[in-house]
């Protein structure tokens, strides 16, 4: 009969597919995080917790929500976003205590008319979904403060939204609306921008050159239609589609994403370096009657001749790469890859080692590389009964290289040949393969006793010298021999006798690039720090750039990685960072190092540090991750002191606070409020001195930001009018009188943060949750040292930190 206290269950971060059916005996579970795990069905025993408010269930797999759902008539915060949602059940109507829903980034297409029974919602995000309307019902939602619709397909939407009393922020953009409803537009707080408004509908029916068949992606909703007509697509990240005629023999809807490169989706082969981003189509597996042409931009590679550019693409379980042509604007000087295909998945440009293919028949033939026509494959009669594909790969490497690496003069090496077929079986007769002899070796000073032919695995971890088991035959240039399958080979001259570790760590020495980190500051703002991976040859082109607004110590040392390769970025000594991040991994930023990518981020840094009285001296430090497979594990630990991971060190230093951010430095700009303390003990609190800190960010976006708290366009105005001539006082009275208002209310602070990001001012609002993260932090600590566990202040302010 007593009142139950509040109970917390996080279990995000993990890998769990369901739920033990006991756990619904957990009757008074009122919070539970099931964030980031890999959950396809909601848990029915979920369903049977009569005291939960408060469910997070975002960053999994869910495709759809049980038909009782409405079970969970307590709750009051539900968020499902990036899942795979395609619908929602009528009973989520049954939530009538539902405040705040989020179902961002799933696939909805459809929304019931029951959504319009939430009457205590107050904020509604649908946005990156795939709806093309909303339900009139939603003007029932009489308490709503926030609706997201942003990044959908929407054609229309309805006037009766501009009736909507307490509605403070109405976010339409990227979708594809070409006209609005009059009420809708001339409220000052919708956001309307990427929509093609004005624009006339595309005619299907128009001929193929027509501008009427061009379909313009500015829109940015993440897909388009296509018909039997055809068409012609651009995307606004640069990519280009062409549909011809016939093609689809149905209206298809393409859903695509331009994806910053992960490992997951970058499969990388010896020697090739990523010039792309990571383009996704939709459906996966799509058939297409006839080609579909598709241009995607890239960074220009600027290698020798002996690497091509090619698209590569996932073809069932295996990824194989596409007839690609080039192409580079002379006045842009951008460049373009084409490529046609019947079928739809994941894309990506590559540059690779040049290739040279040939079908081989029965009666035999010849295959030589473009490269160095000098070495070429000789395929005799009766060589194979069925007829199979052979591949052909050289690499060059220059006695300099050779020479550099092994620190022998006497050491020289012939060209890489890298040699394949799709075929399992070995060859009937043996295949005559001929390589020119090493820089400074002919025919007439050969001394047999220091050539050496090696035979590399497929990771080239392993050369073994095969001299002893071929026939060798010798011209004045060449070397020739027989061989009945293929991989690697290398002809080697020195007076080495062991050469395969020599073989081994030249190869690898051949794939790493020499790189060297930079930290640098704003020299406005030293808390905003841009951290990135250069290769050697860019560092002093990358410095004259960024010098104007930048200023730090020189680059690191010079470090050696390879492409693909992970890394991490750790402040220490003082310095802090957000992390609550998604590339924040046990306190360390994540990284991919590509070498034709900028490989770099931006962020803001804290310190618990009191900088009233002193500056704070950090730094920042680079740390090898994980490596791409096939790299073996003794490559990628370079030593250094007493981290085996350790690459580089640079130094940051955060500069004293100036006294007019003081705690309480008199009335700022005129002004005097009483002391404020936004938040709760729980959560951590935003002093005067904090909202002080963060005015001095925001410049000319405090009329967004404002909009985006809450603030009516008339408060704006008179705000701006009274200080008409200072832009600090502006800037004050608006973030002042908002926090004024809102002391009282629990939820402030997330409202804040939230204010922030939509106003596109992620800095402020990971600053904010910097403060409150060490708010949380020192909580626990406090509650760890009395050996209590105290009940959440109010059950918003759990919410909020949700």
């Amino acid at each position: 009969g007593g009142h139950a206290r509040d109970e917390f269950g996080s279990y995000q971060h993990g890998s769990l597919t369901s739920l033990p059916p006991d756990f619904g005996n957990l009757r008074c579970l009122t919070h539970l995080d099931l964030s980031f795990n890999r959950l396809s069905i909601l848990p029915s025993c979920i369903l049977h917790l009569p005291s939960l408010r408060v469910l997070l269930v975002s960053h999994n797999s869910l495709v759809t929500l049980p038909e009782d759902f409405g079970h969970l008539s307590k709750l009051t915060f539900f968020s499902a976003m990036k899942n795979q949602l395609k619908d929602l059940p009528q009973s989520i109507g049954e939530l009538s205590m539902l405040q705040d829903l989020d179902l961002s980034e799933n696939a909805l297409e459809l929304l019931p008319e029951e959504l319009g029974n939430l009457h205590n919602c107050t904020e509604l995000d649908l946005s990156g979904n795939r709806l093309l309307s909303i339900p009139d019902s939603l003007a029932n939602l009489k308490s709503l403060r926030r609706l997201h619709l942003h990044s959908n397909l929407l054609v229309t939407v309805p006037a009766s939204l501009a009736s909507l009393p307490n509605l403070s922020r109405l976010d339409l953009q990227n979708n594809c609306l070409r006209a609005i409803p009059a009420e809708i537009q001339t409220l000052p707080f919708v956001h309307i921008r990427g929509n093609p408004l004005g624009e006339t509908e595309p005619s299907p029916q128009a001929g193929l050159n027509s501008l009427h068949n061009v379909i313009n992606s500015c829109i940015s909703s993440g897909s388009f239609t296509i018909t039997s007509e055809g068409c012609k697509v651009i995307l606004a990240c640069g990519i280009h589609f062409y549909f011809p005629p016939g093609a689809a023999s149905d209206p298809v809807r393409i859903y695509f994403r331009s994806l910053t490169p992960d490992p997951q989706w970058v499969k990388l082969r010896h020697h090739d370096v990523l010039l792309s981003r990571v383009l996704e189509l939709q459906p996966h597996g799509v058939q297409f009657q006839q080609e579909v042409q598709i241009w995607m931009p890239y960074i220009s590679p600027q290698t020798p001749h002996q690497h091509e550019v090619v698209v590569r693409t996932l073809s069932g379980q295996s990824w194989s790469d596409l007839k690609t042509r080039v192409k580079q604007k002379r006045k842009s000087k951008k460049c373009v890859a084409h490529c046609c295909v019947l079928h739809f998945s994941w894309f990506l440009v590559v540059s690779r080692l040049v290739q040279n293919e040939c079908k081989v028949p029965a009666e035999g033939t010849l295959l030589f590389s473009s490269v160095d026509p000098n070495i070429k494959v000789i395929f005799p009669p009766g060589v194979t009964e069925e007829p199979r594909h052979v591949k052909l790969q050289v690499l060059p490497v220059s006695a300099e290289e050779i020479q550099e690496i092994t620190a022998h003069a006497g050491c020289r090496a012939s060209p890489l040949l890298y040699l394949s077929q799709d075929s399992a079986v070995d060859f009937l007769k043996p295949v005559r393969i001929q390589l020119p002899l090493p820089p400074g070796v002919t025919g007439l000073n050969l001394d047999r006793s220091r050539l050496h032919i090696l035979h590399g695995d497929l990771e080239g971890q392993a050369w073994n010298d095969i001299t002893s088991e071929v026939v060798l035959e010798f011209t004045h240039l060449y070397a020739v021999f027989e061989v009945t399958h293929f991989s690697w080979y290398w002809l080697w001259y020195t007076t080495k006798t062991y050469i395969g570790g020599i073989a081994k760590k030249v190869y690898e020495r051949l794939r790493l690039y020499q790189v060297n980190f930079i930290a640098l500051q704003r020299k406005r703002d030293p808390e905003q720090v841009l951290l990135q991976c250069v290769p050697k040859h860019k560092v002093d082109p990358v410095l004259k750039k960024l010098q104007d607004r930048y200023r730090g110590p020189e680059p690191s040392d010079m470090v050696e990685m390879f492409e693909g390769e992970q890394f991490f970025a750790a402040f220490e000594r003082g310095i802090s960072i957000d992390m609550d991040r998604p590339d924040c991994v046990d306190g360390r930023l994540s990284f991919i190092f590509y070498s034709h990518l900028k490989n770099m981020k931006e962020i803001y840094v804290t310190s618990p540090v009191d900088r009233k009285g002193q500056a704070v001296k950090g730094q920042v430090s680079f740390y090898r991750g994980a490596v791409p497979d096939s790299i073996p594990e003794d490559a990628s630990r370079r030593r250094k002191g007493p981290d085996s991971l350790w690459l580089a060190t640079l130094p940051i230093k955060l500069p004293q606070l100036k006294p007019r951010w003081d705690e309480n430095p008199g009335p700022p700009y005129g002004f005097s409020f009483p002391p404020l303390n936004l938040g709760n003990a729980e959560t951590g609190y935003l002093t005067q001195a904090n909202l002080l800190s963060i005015a001095r960010r925001v410049g000319a976006d405090w009329q967004s930001i404002g909009l985006n708290l809450g603030l009516t366009y008339q408060q704006i105005e008179r705000i701006g009018y009274n200080n008409r001539e200072d832009l600090n006082k502006q800037i004050l009275d608006m973030l002042f009188s908002w926090a004024q208002q809102n002391s009282e209310d629990p939820d402030c602070v997330s409202k804040l943060i939230t204010a922030m990001k939509e106003s596109g001012r992620q800095d402020i609002a990971d600053e904010i949750e910097a403060i409150i993260e060490l708010g949380r932090q020192k909580y626990s600590e406090s509650i760890r040292r009395v050996g209590l566990e105290q009940e959440s202040s109010t059950e918003d302010s759990a919410i909020a930190m949700m």
